[in-house]
């Protein structure tokens, strides 16, 4: 049995927690244990969870994974820094979830390495670790035995990936497939898909059209239908859709179809295929999209 231990710190978030554990969970081989300075641990949602005092004895094919916790509050204590680098040092593998990234570094374990952490806090941490190369909007980095996400929902991407470099892709598919996760999602794909990168407006209008496409990409969505939908004209559309997103509707589609075929291409799809499966008539248009976005 592999052991998974995770370092639980005061004001951690459950998900960053109970995505990984439940991933480890159901995939087999794995025994879990919860170690912390103190037996009991607030979270940040106001739950308290039970941990151990004492550490399980740890082997180099053994996983310490530190969930990550609410921005300005403490990180582990300096005994807890000390067994997560000491695990590393005896060849073992670490990893974090968000904020917990800030835990390896204090450990000493990110300095010359490829790191990743939730959005919010990829400035913060690249501050605080000059020596360390911190990778911008991506679900998880791996090097040399440290792996970092991105926070919350990525904590079970990388879990996934771990589960996948240890047992193979097949066995992530069914772990994923068990816990109704949509599909194990690559490190280097970006923390909000362009249905959340162009949200951040206050456009109602724009919204029910976002909503629209968001929803049939795929199909021919003609400006005229999209501006009849939303109650205004073709010419009024444009222009509310382009000051809310920076582009027009076309182009937002665009993006949506060519993020989906990244994604089918990525798994094993042709690019002839998933031309096809997200709505181009051939694979010419998708390759111009993708040269461009490049």
């Amino acid at each position: 049995m592999q052991r998974v231990v995770f370092v639980l710190t005061p004001q951690l978030h459950l998900l960053d927690l109970a995505g990984p554990a439940q991933v480890f969970r159901t995939a087999p081989g794995y025994a879990l244990h919860y170690v912390a300075s103190a037996a009991s641990v607030p979270t940040w949602q106001g739950v308290w969870l039970q941990a151990a005092v004492g550490w399980p004895e740890l082997t180099p094919d053994d996983l310490v994974l530190v969930p990550g916790w609410r921005d300005g509050f403490d990180p582990p204590g300096p005994a807890l820094l000390a067994r997560i680098a000491a695990h590393h040092e005896a060849g073992g593998t670490v990893a974090s979830v968000c904020s917990g990234a800030s835990a390896l570094g204090l450990a000493g374990l990110l300095d010359g390495r490829r790191c990743t952490t939730h959005h919010d806090l990829q400035e913060t941490l690249a501050r605080r670790h000059p020596r360390a190369t911190v990778i911008r909007d991506v679900l998880y980095v791996s090097d040399g035995r440290v792996v970092t996400s991105a926070g919350i929902a990525s904590g079970i991407d990388l879990a996934l990936y771990l589960v996948a470099q240890r047992h193979g892709p097949a066995v992530a598919a069914r772990v994923a497939r068990e816990m109704v996760v949509y599909a194990r999602r690559n490190g280097g794909e970006q923390q909000a898909s362009a249905m959340l990168r162009h949200r951040g407006h206050l456009s109602d209008v724009v919204h029910r059209v976002q909503d629209r496409i968001d929803g049939s990409f795929s199909d021919p969505l003609p400006l005229a239908d999209l501006a009849a939908g939303a109650g205004v004209s073709e010419r009024t559309l444009t222009r509310l859709f382009e000051a809310a997103t920076g582009q027009t509707p076309l182009r937002y589609q665009q993006q949506l179809r060519v993020e989906r075929a990244e994604y089918l291409i990525g798994h094993g799809t042709t690019v002839e295929a998933a031309a096809r499966a997200v709505g181009f008539g051939d694979a010419r248009m998708l390759r111009r999209l993708r040269a461009r976005a490049t």
